[in-house]
């Protein structure tokens, strides 16, 4: 049986890792103070664990002793050098949320649905000195429905993560595991985002701010506007059939009769889930940051 180790976060991570510690030896865990659900199950069953930022040697440092035959990145917060990478006898490889080339970086599911994307996916990858520049083992694509939201799309990536993993690891232990170059014409790269980037820009077009606003929907920080200085974030939005005028602003509320409707820079969108209580929207009143000029 291989002997793994996994560098895993989150809650992708937790799930995966509950799967991998009940069909393989799992010699050490890598993760991050946030991740206290993993923490917790590695040392429920007595797995090393490793706690925080690997560079500096610190990572390497704590697993150099820990032979092992590959290792598993799995919505890992880091990125490792070499001496993690070439630790294991056989590979280093990860799991990421996109269909790469495409979407290198950080939170690629949600920079999808932000850019209107109708399909994302899972890449088992090697990892190299880049970010998400590795060979593809394989991938998986994952349709993004009209309405998904980014947590809507890691539920379908939960349930995929793990097969895909031993799917891999198969490979692997059968020397079967077939490699493919990534093609760096079609790569494309985006960053971490913060809550503070969530901020809707009313000059856009209603399909545009829809994505915006599913794409962050709760449990993320969410989209947001502002209205009478007070900060405003939005959950969920449809497009409306409702008349606009050119005297209207990008941004204005042309009713509020029931529904809350905004006009934007080519049509109308209708406010369907407003997640900051207390909101009393009246017709004619504009959004957006009063502060901005």
């Amino acid at each position: 049986m291989l002997k793994l180790g996994i560098l895993c976060s989150g809650n992708l991570g937790l799930s995966a890792l509950h799967k991998i510690i009940k069909d393989y030896t799992t010699a050490f865990v890598l993760t991050d103070l946030k991740s206290q659900g993993i923490i917790t199950l590695a040392n429920k069953n007595n797995i090393p664990c490793f706690i925080g930022n690997p560079r500096e040697g610190k990572g390497y440092n704590f697993i150099k002793n820990i032979e092992v035959d590959v290792i598993v990145s799995i919505n890992y917060l880091f990125l490792i050098k070499s001496d993690i990478i070439n630790h294991p006898k056989k590979m280093t490889f990860n799991i990421h949320g996109s269909l790469l080339p495409k979407y290198r970086g950080r939170t690629p599911h949600v920079w999808a649905i932000i850019n209107g994307e109708t399909k994302a996916g899972i890449t088992a990858h090697m990892i190299d000195k880049g970010c998400d520049t590795g060979n593809i083992i394989r991938q998986i694509e994952i349709p993004i429905e009209n309405n998904d939201t980014g947590a809507d799309m890691l539920k379908k990536y939960e349930k995929l993560y793990f097969p895909l993993i031993q799917n891999t690891l198969d490979a692997v232990k059968n020397d079967t595991l077939v490699l493919t170059v990534q093609d760096e014409s079609k790569a494309t790269y985006f960053g971490k985002r913060t809550p503070d980037d969530g901020e809707i820009d009313w000059e856009q077009g209603r399909e545009s701010i829809r994505n915006w606003i599913r794409a962050q929907a709760h449990p993320y920080p969410g989209a947001f506007t502002y209205m009478n200085h007070r900060k405003i974030i939005i959950d969920k939005s449809s497009i409306s059939n409702e008349k606009v005028s050119n005297n209207q602003q990008n941004g204005e509320i042309i009713s509020a009769n029931g529904v809350t409707i905004i006009k934007t820079k080519d049509g109308a969108l209708r406010l369907d889930l407003i997640r900051t209580e207390n909101c009393i929207f009246t017709k004619g009143q504009i959004l957006g940051n009063e502060n901005r000029k």
